[in-house]
């Protein structure tokens, strides 16, 4: 390479030609890019410099990136105490200007670099050369220099290797932006990671309020108060994340009448919740227009029938009426569509009972229109209770897998030693739910009417109402 002329006039010293704005502000996007100003020091370009002051035999050595208004030292050997200069013409701010190594012999004899700091300060530079750090779009970040206290010539091939230098500061630099690039990739994935976790957390959160508001529009807000009577619910899903199926209701009819159903809606979710809102309101509708319980569940199998909201979907129930009779009882009538049977819990001859009471013939509720309903007459008496269910509690498994199944929990019934209260029921069939390995899978409604024994205090019963109020799936304790 010829070496440059020493005593070139500054009109004719390519240096001079300043960059436009436009470059230079591409020259400094590709400096920031690169991320590499004000960095700690690193080994890999201190070799450098150090590499060039052996290479060339020079007491200074320096690795620089030239930033908008000053030259930033990324390493020095022979140089110590600096870390950066102002961006002045002569030396690196001249040199980042050019395409190839630029060498000076004798600073002093140079009109640029002649009047630079480092000429006539305290160092005394007489040499300078350096290589431009060249990016594969073509942006110089910066320069490595050699510098000596004394005029000096180099070749062609030591300018040959005084870039390669250049070079090898490049692809260290483009190592470290590929690294960087990865973890700012890893970290954006990560965030990413973090505010989908975030947002599905909301979601779930978003999605279970409105499961449990819309839950709660579906089922009475309170049991009634009713003479003579005790009455006792619970309802949980099988997931708090979806609006169950199973419903349930005690109304007041005229004459001192009541009704009272519980059911199941085939499937989860909205569309389901659509079903459960139109079967429970028909219900009450139907049953004071006339309540005998044949008819309402007729007039429910006509209106989910008509209904195209309800597609193809159908329920099971049982609807029944309270009638208030003789010596504190009940007589009770009870219709049934496709449901389980409820049970009558009550003592005979110093032992539990627990009768089922499920009428033959009754049909799924919605699915023929030619369905046919079964019906039954008993009486309820004090020291007696009615269990109503749906199947979620039926299908729950037990500890070797097989369902607990109507004869399982008509063991239960029997087999319990507590008072047949509608509390107590309640309170003892959810205690062996959460007693199963899996708990319930599917929902349960469980609704339970009894009437107090007699007893010192039966002269002044007072009527109770006990809800569990309509939660997730229950805590599962392991047996």
């Amino acid at each position: 390479m010829p070496q440059p002329n020493h005593a070139a006039r500054w009109g004719n010293d390519p240096r001079q030609a300043a960059p436009g704005a436009a470059e230079e502000a591409a020259r400094m996007d590709a400096v920031r890019r690169y991320d590499i100003l004000d960095t700690p020091p690193n080994g890999a370009y201190d070799r450098v410099a150090a590499m060039a002051a052996r290479l060339f035999k020079v007491p200074v050595a320096t690795v620089t990136i030239v930033d908008e208004d000053r030259i930033w030292f990324k390493a020095t050997h022979g140089l110590d105490g600096v870390s950066e200069i102002s961006r002045e013409p002569g030396l690196c701010g001249s040199a980042v200007l050019a395409d190839d190594t630029l060498v000076i012999r004798d600073t002093l004899a140079d009109p640029v670099a002649c009047r630079n700091g480092l000429v006539t300060g305290p160092m005394g530079v007489r040499f300078y050369a350096a290589a431009p750090i060249i990016t594969h779009d073509g942006h110089r970040l910066g320069t490595v220099n050699i510098l000596d206290v004394k005029p000096r010539s180099v070749t062609e091939d030591d300018t040959r290797t005084l870039a390669d230098l250049a070079a090898i500061v490049l692809d260290e630099l483009e190592l470290r932006l590929a690294a960087l690039n990865s973890l700012r990739a890893e970290q954006e994935r990560r965030r990413e990671q973090e505010e989908a976790r975030a947002r599905a957390e909301a979601d779930k959160a978003s999605v279970e309020a409105f499961a449990a508001t819309l839950q709660r529009t579906l089922l009475p807000p309170a049991l009634p108060a009713i003479s003579g009577m005790e009455l006792s619910c619970h309802y949980a899903t099988a997931s708090p994340r979806h609006v169950g199926g199973d419903f349930y209701d005690v109304f007041p009819l005229d004459g001192g009448r009541w009704a009272f159903f519980l059911g199941d809606v085939c499937g989860k979710g909205p569309e389901a919740a659509v079903v459960t809102s139109l079967t429970r309101y028909t219900l009450r509708a139907a049953a004071l227009i006339d309540p005998d319980p044949d008819t309402v569940l007729h007039a429910l199998n006509s209106a989910l029938l008509l209904d195209p909201a309800v597609g193809t979907r159908y329920c099971t129930a049982v609807f029944g009426i309270l009638t208030p009779a003789t010596q504190g009882c009940f007589t009770v009538t009870v219709a049934t569509g496709g449901h389980p049977p409820l049970y009558h819990v009550r003592n005979h001859a110093a032992r539990r009972l627990a009768d089922p009471v499920h009428p033959k013939g009754g049909m799924l509720i919605g699915a023929l229109p030619e369905a046919r309903f079964a019906c039954q007459t008993f009486t309820l008496a004090p020291g007696e209770a009615l269990l109503l269910y749906t199947d979620g509690l039926t299908e729950a498994r037990a500890q070797d897998g097989t369902m607990i199944g109507e004869d399982g929990l008509a063991r239960f019934l029997t087999g319990r030693t507590r008072p047949a209260s509608a509390t107590a029921l309640i309170e003892d069939t959810v205690e062996l739910i959460d007693t199963l390995p899996q708990g319930a899978d599917d929902d349960v409604a469980l609704l339970a009417l009894s009437i107090p024994a007699p007893g010192p205090a039966a002269d002044n019963v007072t009527p109770t109402a006990h809800t569990t109020a309509p939660t997730g799936p229950q805590p599962k304790s392991r047996p």
